[in-house]
């Protein structure tokens, strides 16, 4: 979910991984010449996630750790192409701090226009819509209190497992 922390953890646990990080909506955005907002105006929500798709496809049997949209694991089979090329970790936060954490959401395409009740409403909307894709994950871990200090605990913990379920599927 936008908001969840994704583009602040994943630079940091590649990083203690020895791996390469990577945000698919920064490499989306740098590969179309426009940003996220722009693609979503003029291709939609499928052009979007048709350029998202070719991206993970491309990733697949790379060595990364990526910073995938919220509606990644939603789409249909990507969810078990991801579950087969990696280990998946859910990022957790109620939609209120969610909210908070996206602000106005004006660079957000999925809650432009829309007042604050609005935009809660749409994240949880988006949360009910998208909890049995994002139950699937391996790992699930709630960035809700998560501020800068615990930063290298949460990192070393999500790493230690991350290894240890890597060793695990062989």
């Amino acid at each position: 979910m936008m908001g969840s922390g994704k583009s602040t953890l994943a630079p940091s646990l590649a990083r203690r991984l020895g791996r390469l990080a990577l945000d698919a909506d920064a490499a989306i955005e740098e590969r179309a010449g426009r940003s996220v907002a722009e693609i979503f105006e003029a291709e939609g929500e499928t052009g979007f996630r048709d350029r998202e798709a070719s991206l993970i496809g491309e990733l697949e049997q790379g060595d990364a750790v990526v910073a995938l949209g919220g509606g990644a694991m939603s789409q249909p089979g990507m969810g078990d192409r991801l579950l087969r090329s990696g280990i998946v970790v859910f990022l957790r936060a109620r939609p209120e701090v969610l909210l908070e954490r996206v602000g106005r959401g004006s660079a957000r395409p999925l809650l432009r226009g829309l007042d604050s009740a609005a935009r809660l409403a749409r994240l949880s909307a988006l949360a009910k819509e998208r909890e049995a894709d994002y139950a699937r994950a391996q790992i699930t871990l709630c960035t809700e209190e998560l501020d800068p200090s615990d930063m290298t605990e949460v990192i070393e913990g999500l790493a230690s497992r991350i290894e240890a379920l890597g060793r695990d599927r062989g």
